[in-house]
């Protein structure tokens, strides 16, 4: 597993995801961010901003918890599906988020 530090408005976000599928969500948010201004609706959804990732996370605070990689990238799903646009940007980012998504849990079908 590797772990990547996302920094959101709240507060600090660790997500787990398997070694060879951590790079893509790493790409994801790059995308994301490219992207998110070129949506044409006002409320755009906040992205969180990729500290690190690493190898070995062990987390001291009781407070803080490590985040399934399909649950957040489900998360992230629904928050983009739930938007009110039907333009190109947004077609096209949902649909990279749902290749994510359909890997993650294919692999989680296999274990």
């Amino acid at each position: 597993m590797r772990y990547l530090i996302l920094q959101e408005k709240v507060g600090l976000k660790f997500v787990a995801l398997p070694e060879t599928h951590m790079y893509q969500l790493v790409a994801l948010f790059k995308r994301l961010h490219k992207e998110i201004d070129k949506l044409t609706i006002a409320d755009r959804p906040e992205l969180p901003t990729v500290l690190a990732e690493c190898a070995d996370l062990e987390l001291l605070g009781s407070e803080l918890a490590i985040v399934d990689g399909l649950d957040y990238v489900s998360s992230l799903e629904e928050r983009f599906a739930a938007l009110p646009e039907s333009q190109y940007p947004l077609i096209s980012l949902l649909t990279e988020i749902r290749a994510l998504q359909a890997q993650l849990e294919f692999l989680r079908d296999e274990e």
